[in-house]
Parts: structure tokens; C-alpha cells; sequence
């Protein structure tokens, strides 16, 4: 159920009358003995009349039966709005009904219907469970225009907040404001797409120093402005995804950062499907939808520089199949991550090589790479070359690296590039700061261009996640953007900055670049540290970076950090969009009943579920 109403400064704008109703010039006139939606619904989250029998009349105003002609539409009912609004704005005028698999009436939308039944709450949405359904009519009701941000929130049941629009629930409405798609992370699963008011969130601290005020500010704004679109269905991992192909431009694919304007719909609160995924007001429509191509797919990266560096998470490449044992990691002890099958791992390295090919850089840092000897990070140079029909790309021989289930590795083309002596790691024992136990290692390598003889030496990082906890080291969440392990991860960029100092491959040059997985936004302490040091955030300069979405935000989790001598050989950077902002549906993975043919092995686009930043660089000696 919704609770904790919480006012913002903010307006909902509707058609005049209870709930923002707009009537047909002459409604029939409510049967005596009848209830009124509006006083079925009431002016709090739950119904008054919870459990009663009551009879309605109203107008069918969307059709989500079972068996009947319409199978994109299929929640087991109806809904029926009455036509004459009450005076109340805070009671909705509409409500569902839900008459299950066999309905005994079959309804359209426009038929005016008397309803008996009883009055019952499921999860959170107030429904009507019929004992007869009776056609007498034909009616028209208009959509109501709901405009966001919502003038407060509520509280749900998982302890999110989210916008209070409860004034609407079961009522045919229309958003007539541009929605940007924020999150496609349901879409496979509940044929859900996130939306939000305006443009897309960013995350907090992406532009903000961390402030846990500030940043309860930001998440209520968010959720003030966000609403789901629902594909209808009440079926998870349905075999039609709705919305994935909805837009008119050529091959469209929905990509977050899309928008759509005037989406109509009956409004519902529930969760995805049934009892699962998140509880949250949801628009059913009611009119096909057609997204508007605002972000469309970037082709090869085109990036300035004679030199081109790159930083890839590779979203656990392990050769060892995951079947559930327990035989990856050094110890061969860890569970395993990564394809499921031969079938997966053969479509995770299609994925991952086409990304690599198209991305034609000299030196590439992998990120989340299985920690073993050579096999999974020899796979994919053995797959790229067969490729690119060249047998050019190598890899930094490591061997396993400290005892974590995955590691960062390098991959160089040696047509342009050599290395310059041996591989050195950052680990607690070499700075205290620099806790490998929740931290891998830092692994750093000098590279040499072969033409040129310019050297530069990269750092390649995997920072501890913001998404389980470091309680038990003293380093809570703050609750003020950073997340869990935020003194962790500050703490190991400083050991990285001060690393630098002591040329820890003795390369003999001041040249060095630091990549990776940071798992910290753009103003965070991480790279505040790394900045306090000297070194130069290279995507700062750049508008609103991202390389991640993560609750429907975007923001830049993976980095790019110069040393002083080296800021002016840095041509361009650039996050490459292939993978944030595409829904995981795409991705190598066939569990759930996935139909295979959306694959494309060609393809980059969600061969990761992070953003490769690519740096293009004009060494000199």
C-alpha cells in the first residue's frame, strides 16, 4: 500500500472536476441504489469500502481481458470510469475490474456497463471483483492530461519513493509532456520502460559533491518526475516485447535517452507482474506508443589522436562456463559468472570481439575478465585476430592476480605498440590504503609506440562496487550520493596517485594514464583524491559523461585520469554508447524463453552493461 504522503513545491495540472474528468455533454444519469467510484476510491490509498459489495455504472475506458480478440492487452479485466466527475479532486473517478481468465461478459472500450461486486485492495491498486457485468450502453470518456513532476510523493512498501498519483488511479489519463526513457532494465522481464519528465536523470554526484541533504533533494525530484510505462501484460518475460522496435525510424531499437509525448493510458498501481518486480504507478495504454529517435546508436567511435587507448568491462568473460559449480577463481573455489553454456559463451565473445574490432584501438584495459592464468583473456585476442584477419593483438601475459573471482587485464596491438619491461600490481602490501580485499589490484604496464618511440604507461583499474556493503570496516553508506565503500574506493585512489610517483614499472617516464572501473561518479571523493594529486579528470570537460545507468540515473562509473605531463598529449575522450543505454534483452544471455533471432553477433551494442571510454592521444618522447 502507498504511504507517507510527501508535499513537494510542485503542481499537477488536469481537466476541471473531481479527479479531472472531462464528461460527454449530456451522461446518463447514475441508477439509484448505485456507488460512485469516486467514493469507492476515496481520498486516501486504500479504499473505504474495502470488502463491501457495491454496484457501479459507468463507461469501459480500457480493455485488458483475458480471452478475447486483443492478446497485446492482458490483465485479467477492465477498466470503467464513471462519467459524472464527483467535487472532490483528491477521489479518482476510475477503477478496474478484474473478472480473471474466463470472463462471462466480453467488453469494448466505449460500452457503458452495470457493474455488481465487491470491493478489494491488490497490491496497492483498489479493484472490483464482479458478480455480474451488464452491457447497456455506449459512452465516451476523455483522457484526463496529468502533467509532471507530481505535486508530492508517497512512500511505497519497499521504501522508495515515488510520485502521488493516487488521485488517478484507475482513470484514463494522458501524459502530454515529453517522457525521456530513463531505464530499460524491466523491459524484457515485465515489458516495462521507465520514463521521466524532461530530460534524463543523472546521478547526484555525476555534477554535485557528495551531500546527503542535497541528495535526498535530488531522488524526490526524480521520483516526482518519473512514471512507468507498462506493456499491458500480466505475464513475466511475455513472448511479444512491446516496445522494443516502437519507433518510426528505421531499424529503431528503444535506447534510453528516447522520449515519447502524449502517451495515454489507464493508470494503475501494482507491481510488475503480479506480486514481482517494483511497486510503482504504471501507465497501461490504451494508443500504440512511438518513441522518438532522440539518441540513436553511435557507429564506430570516430576519436581524434594518432594513439587510441581504451577501457572495456567486459561484464564477467569467463572460458569456464557457469553450470553452478564452484572451480573458477586461483584457488578454483570461486563460483563461477559469466555464459551459462557453450551456446552463451559463444555469443559473449561474438559480442565482445565485434565491440573490440569496431573500437580499432592500440591499447585496450579489460575489466571483469575471469582471474585465470591466460585462457579467458587469450580467447578473446585469439577471437579478435581471427576477426580483424590479422594476427596483430596480444595481451600482457599476468597469470592470475591476487584471489578475486575476475581481474583487469591488457590487450595491445603489436603492429603499433611494444611493452616496455614488466607488469607491476598495487596491493595492500604495497600501500595499506589499498585494501585488495575489497579492491583488485591495480595493474599498471608500459607501452611503448613502436614508430615513435613515445612511451606512456597505463594503470588499469576495478574499484570496489557501490552495491555491497563495508560496515564491518568502518565505511558505511552516508546516504549522500557516494553509496557503500566510499572511503574504500578514496582510499586506493589516493595509493594510486601516490604509486604514480614511485614509476612503479620503471619506465623512466612521467607519462601515465589511469583507466577503468573506478566505480565512483565524476565528483566524488575517488576522484577528488586523484585530482587533490595533480592528475586530470579527462572526461569532466565533457557534457553530463556517463558510461553506466543504475535506478534509472546515468552517470560515469568508468574513467580516464591523466598525469600533468601528459594532459597536453590527450588529443579527445569519449564514453562509447553501446552499451548503457540499450536494454539487456540484447545482450548474449538466453535464459527466461529469450528468442535467440534478437541476437546479432555482429553487433556491439550491449555486448557489456558498461560504456567503453576510448582516449585518443598524440604521444611525443
Amino acid at each position: 500500500m502507498k504511504k507517507s504522503v510527501i508535499a513537494l513545491n510542485v503542481f499537477v495540472l488536469a481537466a476541471c472536476g473531481g479527479g479531472g474528468t472531462t464528461a460527454p455533454v449530456s451522461p446518463d444519469p447514475i441508477p439509484t441504489g448505485n456507488t460512485l467510484i469516486s467514493a469507492i476510491q476515496g481520498a486516501g490509498s486504500n479504499s473505504p469500502l474495502d470488502g463491501q459489495t457495491v454496484s457501479i455504472s459507468a463507461i469501459v475506458t480500457g480493455d485488458f481481458q483475458d480471452d478475447d480478440n486483443d492478446t497485446a492487452r492482458d490483465l485479467g479485466g477492465f477498466y470503467v470510469q464513471q462519467e459524472t466527475p464527483d467535487a472532490d479532486p483528491s477521489t479518482s473517478e476510475g477503477i478496474f475490474v478484474f473478472d480473471g481468465e474466463n470472463p462471462a461478459v466480453d467488453v469494448d472500450v466505449g460500452d457503458r456497463v452495470d457493474i455488481d461486486g465487491t470491493v478489494n485492495e491488490y497490491f496497492g491498486e483498489t479493484q472490483i471483483s464482479p458478480t455480474s457485468v451488464r452491457v447497456t450502453g455506449a459512452g465516451m470518456i476523455q483522457a484526463t492530461d496529468v502533467n509532471l513532476p507530481a505535486g508530492g510523493l508517497v512512500t511505497n512498501t519497499d521504501g522508495d519513493s515515488i510520485a502521488d498519483l493516487e488521485r488517478y488511479e484507475g482513470m484514463l489519463v494522458r501524459f502530454p509532456q515529453q517522457l525521456t526513457v530513463s531505464s530499460l532494465r524491466f523491459l524484457e522481464k515485465f515489458g516495462e520502460v521507465r520514463l521521466s519528465q524532461g530530460v534524463r536523470p543523472y546521478q547526484f554526484t555525476n555534477s554535485n559533491a557528495a551531500d546527503a541533504s542535497a541528495y535526498t533533494t535530488h531522488i524526490e525530484s526524480v521520483a516526482s518526475r518519473s512514471i512507468v510505462l507498462d506493456d499491458g501484460m500480466r505475464s513475466s518475460y511475455p513472448s511479444i516485447v512491446r516496445y522494443l522496435n516502437a519507433g518510426a525510424a528505421a531499424d529503431y531499437s528503444v535506447r534510453t535517452g528516447d522520449s515519447i509525448a502524449g502517451a495515454t493510458g489507464n493508470l494503475r498501481y501494482s507491481r510488475g507482474s503480479g506480486g514481482s518486480g517494483e511497486e510503482a504507478w504504471r501507465l497501461m495504454p490504451t494508443e500504440e506508443v512511438s518513441f522518438s529517435d532522440d539518441n540513436p546508436r553511435p557507429g564506430a567511435p570516430a576519436v581524434a589522436g594518432t594513439i587510441r587507448v581504451a577501457s572495456f568491462n567486459v561484464l564477467n568473460f569467463f572460458s569456464n562456463i557457469d553450470a553452478g559449480q564452484s572451480i573458477c577463481g586461483p584457488q578454483g573455489d570461486d563460483n563461477c559468472r559469466g555464459a551459462d553454456s557453450a551456446q552463451e559463451l559463444a555469443r559473449q565473445l561474438a559480442k565482445t570481439v565485434s565491440a573490440l574490432a569496431l573500437m580499432n584501438a592500440d591499447v585496450i584495459g579489460l575489466i571483469e575478465l575471469e582471474n585465470d592464468a591466460t585462457e579467458s583473456i587469450a580467447t578473446i585476442v585469439d577471437a579478435l585476430n581471427q576477426r580483424i584477419g590479422s594476427g596483430s593483438y596480444a595481451y600482457v601475459d599476468t597469470g592470475t592476480i591476487h584471489d578475486d573471482a575476475i581481474k583487469t587485464g591488457f590487450v595491445y596491438d603489436s603492429s603499433t605498440i611494444q611493452l616496455v619491461g614488466s607488469f607491476a600490481l598495487l596491493n595492500s602490501a604495497v600501500d595499506p590504503r589499498f585494501d585488495d580485499s575489497r579492491n583488485r589490484p591495480a595493474l599498471a604496464q608500459s607501452f611503448e609506440v613502436t614508430s615513435t618511440g613515445a612511451v606512456v604507461t597505463l594503470i588499469v583499474n576495478h574499484l570496489k562496487s557501490k552495491g555491497s556493503a563495508c560496515d564491518s570496516s568502518g565505511d558505511p553508506n552516508l546516504d549522500d550520493g557516494q553509496g557503500n565503500c566510499n572511503m574504500t574506493r578514496t582510499g586506493a585512489a589516493a595509493a594510486i596517485a601516490d604509486w604514480i610517483n614511485t614509476d612503479p614499472t620503471a619506465s623512466g617516464d612521467a607519462d601515465f594514464l589511469v583507466i577503468g572501473d573506478l566505480n565512483a561518479y565524476t565528483m566524488e571523493d575517488p576522484l577528488t583524491a586523484l585530482k587533490n594529486a595533480g592528475l586530470t579528470s579527462l572526461l569532466e570537460s565533457n557534457a553530463n559523461p556517463y558510461s553506466y545507468v543504475f535506478d534509472a540515473q546515468a552517470g560515469a562509473l568508468d574513467h580516464a585520469v591523466a598525469s600533468p605531463s601528459l594532459v597536453g598529449q590527450i588529443n579527445e575522450t569519449i564514453e562509447w554508447h553501446i552499451n548503457s543505454d540499450e536494454p539487456p534483452l540484447l545482450d548474449y544471455n538466453l535464459e527466461n524463453g529469450r528468442d535467440a533471432s534478437l541476437f546479432d553477433p555482429e553487433s556491439p551494442y550491449r555486448s557489456s552493461d558498461h560504456d567503453p571510454v576510448i582516449i585518443g592521444l598524440d604521444l611525443i618522447n
